[in-house]
């Protein structure tokens, strides 16, 4: 207020009301002209009250207009000088904007407009923009490293903006990355190697030439140890452990392990090649902890035929090697032990459940079909778990329901859930890892489990098992199957329809006695042969009509090739992986294809089946993309996945393997 007026305005609302108290006593005795007066000083005391109010908040506002603006050139200032590299991005990635110290940071390049992937392809946009990641740490850029801090600006929440645009910060944390990098580097880590097949070996030796080739591969393993400026201790006559710190480990992936083609090429005559297992344990907090690693990543190596290095960090598993073709193994004495322990479990059990995987093939269902007839013969109840009956399994499955019209042989895993008890026995088939069994909720309710399979494994595999039969030099299940009969059961009493269900998921997965085939194979389809199985019905079983055969057609017609490597897109009408899996097996009859790959669109998921010649491997290109199988045939499923990504991640994993080829 105004000082001049100061001295004349109340500051009290006191004075208002005795104001008015004395205006309503003037008019009671009635001076009126008094009363005039007091009235017109009452209202210009009112006015300047109001004024005085005006002029307070209009001061006010201003304060905050000032305060406002200051902030913002303060804001402005702060974020074009910040100590921190800046940049915002738009909806599709693009670079809008970025401060000075960002502008050093990327060594002056102009990226106005370019996509934030040419700064660093760790950071993802869609994570970003969805809100799912708000700190990316230990960035690599320009060899510095980087904590990159997410502050997105969704449209729905600023109407003003067009599209949503996210704020990213860069701090540099190089300093401590580098200082975290030394103290993991200086620690030990602990390897175990196998010899894989060294009796096997030195049976093909000449009795002059053994003693030489063992001595030889002692030296390599010991020449390689000093390498690693390491510790080596021999404690059997093929296995050794190694302790070496883990900057020469990081050393030894960059240089994908080149001991075992080391080892592979040692020569004194031996008419099979040395081949070694070797686990790595990395990242626990003592020696012991790295020990248990090791320990799972060589047994997990083995499992997977050998020949290879499995490296654990923690949860995370890396693959290198693993290019050969499973020896298989002469001997049948596992097979034998392994099925008199099965004997035992279903004997002590009240009910056994029989549970493939996901989309289940021949192979799966002719084990699960195989088994439970030997399971009939020991007097057992049992039942097949199956949810969806694919076009290669429907005859199969019609023609045992005939053969038993009384009973419920198949079942949904729903109605297994509700009745399998502690003491019921579940033995899965065809699968191993967590991810393509038919229900994990069974699983997990089982206390008794039993896996037999013929797949390399997988670092998800299903651990809560007391009896695991896994044998990967085997051609099919229904193989390792057919050998475990005749060691269950004296006279096995398996009908003609098993007997074909089992023979047809071995000519299926050996492509008709084509891939790994081996003595064995010839020796399980001889053995089905007496049962009553016949080639002629199961040729008839997987007659295909002209339609599917006009369909592979079409799609081997708009092959891509590249690098003697087929990719085939199913078009949209074909939702079948059966299909996709024969061309795949077409393809690789033409010539000059080595490889192929063929993709088909399933309830949004991308199903990929690979097929292959002695060149390439297929299960390691495809077990970039999370999945697997063996060397000559492998598959992999893309979740939630569109078809031309599937088809860029299919070539970029297949152009890594190439390239890990090369070096």
């Amino acid at each position: 207020m105004n000082n001049k007026y100061k001295n004349l305005v109340p500051d009290n609302k006191v004075y208002l009301i005795l104001i008015t108290l004395l205006i309503i006593a003037l008019f009671y005795y009635e001076h009126f002209g008094l009363a005039a007066i007091f009235i017109s000083i009452f209202l210009v005391s009112i006015l300047l009250n109001v004024k005085a109010y005006i002029d307070k908040k209009s001061k006010f506002q201003k304060f905050i207009e000032n305060l406002s603006s200051d902030m913002n050139i303060a804001t402005s200032n702060h974020i074009i000088n910040s100590p921190f590299s800046l940049i915002l991005m738009g909806g599709r990635g693009e670079v809008l904007w970025y401060n000075q110290k960002a502008s050093s940071l990327l060594h002056e390049r102009q990226l106005l407009g370019k996509s934030i992937k040419d700064i660093s392809k760790e950071l993802n946009i869609k994570q970003i923009h969805e809100g799912k990641k708000q700190v990316f740490k230990y960035v690599e850029i320009e060899n510095r490293y980087y904590d990159v801090f997410v502050t997105a600006i969704d449209k729905s929440q600023k109407p003003i903006i067009e599209d949503s645009v996210a704020l990213l910060t860069f701090c540099d944390v190089t300093d401590k990355f580098n200082l975290e990098e030394n103290i993991k580097n200086d620690k030990y880590t602990i390897m175990l190697i196998e010899v894989d097949n060294l009796n096997d070996v030195l049976k093909t030796t000449s009795e002059n030439e053994g003693p030489l080739l063992s001595a030889a591969i002692e030296r390599t393993l010991n020449n390689y140890a000093q390498g690693l400026q390491g510790m080596i201790k021999k404690y059997a006559s093929n296995k050794y452990i190694v302790v070496a710190q883990n900057k020469f480990i990081k050393k030894e992936v960059e240089n994908k392990f080149e001991i075992l083609d080391q080892i592979r090429d040692l020569y004194f005559g031996n008419k099979l090649a040395v081949t070694l297992s070797i686990g790595i344990g990395v990242g626990g907090v003592t020696a012991n902890e790295n020990y248990g690693y090791s320990e799972s990543a060589k047994e997990l190596a083995l499992g997977r035929g050998g020949d290879q290095v499995v490296l654990k960090n923690r949860d995370k598993l890396s693959f290198f090697g693993g290019k050969t073709k499973e020896v298989e193994k002469r001997t049948k004495v596992k097979a034998r032990v392994i099925a008199h322990a099965l004997v035992d479990l279903v004997n002590e059990s009240d009910r056994v459940f029989i549970m493939g995987h996901k989309n289940a093939d021949i192979d799966c269902i002719g084990a699960a079909i195989g088994l439970g007839s030997v399971i009939r013969n020991l007097g057992k109840r049992y039942n097949i778990i199956l949810e969806e009956i694919g076009e290669g399994t429907k005859k199969v499955i019609e023609e045992v329901k005939k053969e038993y019209d009384n009973e419920k042989i198949f079942i949904s895993s729903d109605q297994c859930f509700t009745e399998i008890t502690d003491n019921s026995l579940l033995i899965i088939v065809d699968v191993h890892n967590k991810n393509h069994v038919e229900s994990m909720e069974i699983v997990n309710k089982s206390n008794r489990v039993v896996i037999i399979d013929h797949h390399r494994k997988s670092p998800d595999f299903i651990s809560n098992n007391i009896l695991s039969y896994i044998e990967t030099y085997a051609s099919s299940t229904a193989e390792l199957v057919t050998e475990m009969i005749p060691y269950m059961v004296d006279k096995p009493n398996v009908k003609v329809i098993e007997a074909i269900a089992l023979l047809s998921g071995i000519c299926v997965d050996t492509k008709n006695f084509t891939f790994k085939t081996g003595v064995r194979t010839f020796e399980a389809a001889a053995f089905l042969r007496r049962l009553g199985a016949d080639t002629v019905a199961v040729k008839k079983m997987f007659s295909q009509n002209l339609d599917v055969y006009i369909k592979k057609a079409d799609i081997i017609k708009n092959v891509q090739v590249i690098n003697d490597i087929a990719i085939a897109i199913c078009p949209q009408n074909i939702d079948n992986n059966i299909i996709a899996a024969q061309v795949a097996d077409e393809l690789i009859t033409i010539s000059p294809i080595k490889a192929s790959f063929a993709l088909v669109n399933i309830k949004d998921n991308i199903f990929i089946s690979g097929r292959s010649l002695d060149d390439i491997n297929v299960q390691v290109i495809l077990e970039g993309l999370n999945g697997g199988g063996h060397m000559n045939m492998a598959g992999a499923k893309l979740v939630n996945t569109s078809m031309d990504e599937a088809v860029e991640l299919l070539k970029d994993s297949i152009s890594k393997y190439l390239r890990e080829g090369e070096k």
